[in-house]
C-alpha cells in the first residue's frame, strides 16, 4: 500500500480514468439525475436528484455543442459519465459517447458510472461498440443478488471496475425511524464484496471517502454521522475503515485506490479549474495561483451582490433583462470614453448583468451612483464568487 502525491492511497496502479481525473483533464458529464436506486448516502444536489437534467462540469446544458465547448475550455483528454445513472437515458448516453469520440478522437478516454440494475448483455454490447473505454459499477453493499451481473461486462475488452464508499459505523448510538441497520458499519459487507471480486478478473476497485451532502435525500445526518472536522464534508471514521479495507484487499485485488475527499477538492477540481482559467481569462483578468480570477466589476445598484444575489439574477424576466443590458451598455460606453479604456479591457457580462474590467481600472472610476468592487471568483460556468471587496 502506497500513499500517492494526490492525498490518496493505492495498491498497484490507478485506472486510466483516475490518472486523467487527478490532472483535471476529465470533463465531468452529469448525464441525468434519474436513477433506479435510492441510496441513503446519495450526494446529488436537490436540483439534480431524480431530475432529468444534464451538466457539463458546472454548466447546465441541453445539447452536445455546449458539452464539446466545455471540453475544449478545460482542454479535456477524456470524460466521466455520471448521474443519477446514465443508463436511464441509454440512447442519449450512446450518442454522447459516439459524438465525443468523433470530435476528439479515439484516444479521448471515456469512463461511465452505473449500478447493476439496468445492465444486460444487449446494453453492454451497445456501450462497448459506441466506444466506452472504462465502466465502473456502484455495487449494492446491502444486497448481493445482482453482483453476478458484473461478469457480463468482463466479456468485453475494456476496463471494468467497482466503486464504493467507505461506510463506517455511525457515531449515534440510538437511531429512530427504523434506520438502525443503515447506521451500522458496512465493513463486513464490503469484505464480502472484496472476496467476491477476488474470484473475478476485475480491473480495479475504488474506495471513496464518504462525504455528507447538503441535500434532502441524504440520511447520513439523521443516522448520526458526523464530519471529521468543521472544515470538511468527509465523514468521521470513513478514512480509518478505508485504510483497513485497503489492507484486506492485498493479495485479493491487484489494483485498489482509496480516493479521499481532499483529492477531489484540492487536486481534481483545482486542476480542472486551473485548466479552464487559462482558456476563459479575459485580458483584464488576473489568474491566481489556485486558478481563480480576480477582476474589477461594476454593478447596477439594484443588483449589488448580497445573500440572495443569484436568485435575484435568475428571477429577472426577459424584458427587464433587456432594459438592464441597455443601461449597462450606456454606462460602459461612457466609462470607456471618459477613462480612455481599450475595448478589450472592458465588457458586459450578459449572464450576470454587470460590467467587468481590470482591478486597476475599477479603482480609478468615480462611483457616480455605481457599485464598484474587486471580485475573486471561480472561472467555472457558474462563476461563484469567493470574495467581493466593495470600493
Amino acid at each position: 500500500m502506497k500513499k500517492t502525491k494526490y492525498y490518496s492511497y493505492k495498491i498497484g496502479t490507478l485506472p486510466k480514468g483516475c490518472q486523467l481525473c487527478v490532472q483535471g483533464k476529465k470533463l465531468v458529464l452529469f448525464v441525468t439525475g434519474l436513477c433506479p436506486r435510492c441510496c441513503y448516502f446519495c450526494p446529488i444536489s436537490d436540483k439534480k436528484y431524480k431530475k432529468d437534467v444534464t451538466y457539463a462540469d458546472e454548466w447546465p446544458t441541453k445539447n452536445i455543442k455546449d458539452i464539446i465547448k466545455e471540453a475544449n475550455l478545460i482542454d479535456a483528454k477524456g470524460a466521466g459519465f455520471t448521474g443519477g445513472d446514465p443508463l436511464c437515458k441509454l440512447q442519449i448516453t450512446l450518442s454522447y459517447i459516439r459524438t465525443l469520440k468523433k470530435e476528439f478522437g479515439k484516444d479521448f478516454h471515456i469512463h461511465l458510472y452505473t449500478s447493476l440494475d439496468l445492465i444486460d448483455d444487449k446494453t453492454l454490447k451497445k456501450l462497448y461498440k459506441a466506444g466506452l473505454d472504462e465502466i465502473r459499477f456502484h455495487m449494492d453493499l446491502d444486497n448481493n443478488k445482482l453482483w453476478n451481473k458484473i461478469k457480463l461486462a468482463l466479456k468485453y475488452n475494456w476496463k471494468v471496475g467497482v466503486e464504493i464508499p467507505s461506510i463506517p459505523k455511525s457515531q449515534k448510538q440510538e437511531v429512530s425511524e427504523g434506520l438502525e441497520t443503515k447506521s451500522q458499519s458496512k465493513e463486513k459487507q464490503t469484505k464480502k464484496l472484496i472476496d467476491f471480486l477476488s474470484k473475478t478478473n476485475i480491473g480495479f476497485l475504488n474506495i471513496n471517502e464518504l462525504e455528507i451532502a447538503d441535500n434532502k435525500v441524504s440520511q447520513l445526518s439523521k443516522l448520526g454521522y458526523k464530519t471529521k472536522n468543521e472544515l470538511s464534508y468527509a465523514i468521521k471514521g470513513s478514512e480509518e475503515l478505508a485504510l483497513k479495507l485497503l489492507k484486506y484487499c492485498k493479495g485479493k485485488i491487484k489494483n485498489v485506490h482509496y480516493c479521499t475527499a481532499t483529492l477531489k477538492d484540492k487536486v481534481q477540481l483545482a486542476n480542472r479549474i486551473k485548466r479552464r482559467a487559462k482558456n476563459i481569462a479575459r485580458p483584464f483578468d488576473i489568474i491566481n495561483k489556485e486558478g481563480t480570477l480576480t477582476r474589477g466589476v461594476i454593478y447596477l445598484k439594484e443588483l449589488k451582490p448580497s445573500f440572495n444575489y443569484r436568485s435575484k439574477i435568475d428571477g429577472i424576466n426577459k424584458r427587464k433583462r433587456k432594459d438592464m443590458l441597455k443601461k449597462l451598455r450606456i454606462i460602459k460606453d461612457k466609462i470607456k470614453k471618459d477613462y480612455k479604456i481599450k475595448s478589450n479591457l472592458i465588457e458586459i457580462d450578459k449572464k450576470k448583468l454587470r460590467i467587468v474590467t481590470s482591478k486597476n481600472i475599477v479603482k480609478k472610476i468615480k462611483k457616480e451612483g455605481l457599485v464598484l468592487a474587486i471580485v475573486e471568483e471561480y472561472p467555472t460556468y457558474d462563476q461563484i464568487e469567493l470574495n467581493v471587496e466593495f470600493i
